[in-house]
């Protein structure tokens, strides 16, 4: 079971950009962070207009001298501050990540960010480099990734219990989006505008974390692949709100991801599915306590979380928050993930650079694969789905 005693002598001093009033994704970055008690809010720049940002940042607690109207002042002010902050949340529209992230590197600001974490790989090497260069940790938003089930899969496929990975089915296709939202939706607007979502919409927003649960389940490289995308809602053009993707990995597996907000009817959709020489299992994100698991040959077994068959040594299934049968969901998973943020934070603040090593989190990589991915696909779709090398 989770441990609830695991704490730090102070708190991490948390700031965030953006996530203000009204916004779902700032909601779950302060749900997740304050969870286990490793960070505290102390400040932010939830909104560009000084008085609501102010206005906001008293309604949830905080000092509206600490609540910024721009990033470029939070940066500078708290860092004149004996109490300021040590780490902060990027939840912006896409077009500010780079800008943001690089600024809070340079700040010397541990910073977890919203992906994609910038538009193009050039930009995500860039901040590698700042990260790596002021020993800070970047972290990037795959809220998925916390699921207990997810790290069960993750150790099935490392122990061979499948066998040599022969397939994978990625999709997150839902149908939210099937008609012109975004005529009365200023949230979705800025999603389907290139200059501010970046090159892609399906693919990028929500094609990304189907592709990174692949990676982190499996730890297959992409090769090479092939994009076909539409847009179904022509006033989203150059933006895809459907698309598909072959990918080959390097070793010779194969597979396909369909990324898709026209799926009328479906919630969600997001599901893997691995198939190995010996056996496949699949998860599902709306039934994200179950691990469908199938043997050749024998009945097809539903794994369940926190039970005593699965594997006790993996540090996913030790983020059971609560005993099983309870439904664990979202946010147990995004507060799994900000205590590993918090973790390697601390390790890293006390230079422990071997604990920090050891603990797993959807890190810098993994932001610039997803961005890589979105590049690639905008690449072979803008020229009759040919293939293309990921590299």
């Amino acid at each position: 079971m989770f441990n609830e005693e695991q704490r730090f002598e102070h708190p991490i001093r948390w700031g965030m950009v953006g996530g203000g009033r009204g916004s779902q994704i700032g909601y779950s970055h302060r749900n997740a962070a304050v969870r286990d008690g490793l960070f505290t809010l102390v400040a932010g720049a939830f909104d560009l207009d000084a008085q609501r940002c102010q206005d906001f940042g008293k309604q949830i607690g905080l000092d509206p001298a600490r609540c910024y109207s721009s990033y470029q002042t939070l940066f500078e002010q708290e860092a004149n501050r004996e109490d300021g902050i040590q780490a902060v949340s990027i939840a912006t529209p896409n077009s500010t990540h780079y800008e943001i992230c690089k600024a809070a590197l340079q700040a010397g600001l541990h910073v977890v960010c919203e992906k994609p974490i910038t538009f193009t790989s050039k930009e995500a090497e860039e901040l590698k480099s700042i990260a790596k260069a002021k020993d800070r940790v970047l972290g990037v938003m795959y809220g998925y990734t916390g699921f207990p089930m997810v790290h069960q899969a993750r150790e099935m496929v490392e122990r061979g219990d499948l066998g040599d990975i022969r397939v994978v089915t990625m999709q997150f296709a839902h149908g939210f989006h099937n008609i012109e939202h975004e005529k009365d939706n200023p949230g979705l607007k800025w999603r389907v505008s290139p200059e501010v979502s970046g090159p892609t919409y399906v693919i990028g927003d929500i094609g990304t974390h189907a592709f990174y649960l692949c990676e982190m389940m499996t730890g297959l490289k992409v090769d090479r692949l092939s994009c076909m995308r539409q847009s179904f809602i022509p006033s989203r053009a150059p933006l895809e709100d459907n698309a598909h993707v072959m990918m080959e990995f390097e070793g010779g597996a194969v597979g396909t991801l369909w990324a898709s907000a026209v799926n009328a009817g479906s919630m969600h959709q997001q599901k893997i599915r691995i198939v190995g020489e010996k056996a496949s299992i699949e998860w599902w994100d709306e039934h994200p306590n179950q691990l469908r698991y199938e043997i050749q040959g024998e009945p097809v077994r539903i794994l369940d979380r926190d039970m005593d068959y699965l594997y006790k040594d993996v540090a996913g299934v030790a983020s059971n928050r609560i005993g099983g049968g309870h439904a664990e969901g979202y946010f147990e998973s995004w507060a799994n993930l900000y205590h590993r943020f918090a973790l390697a934070m601390n390790a890293v603040d006390h230079g422990d650079k071997q604990t920090a090593k050891t603990i797993w989190y959807p890190g810098i990589e993994a932001g610039i694969n997803g961005v890589r991915l979105c590049e690639k696909c905008v690449e072979s779709a803008d020229n009759h789905s040919t293939w293309v090398d990921f590299s």
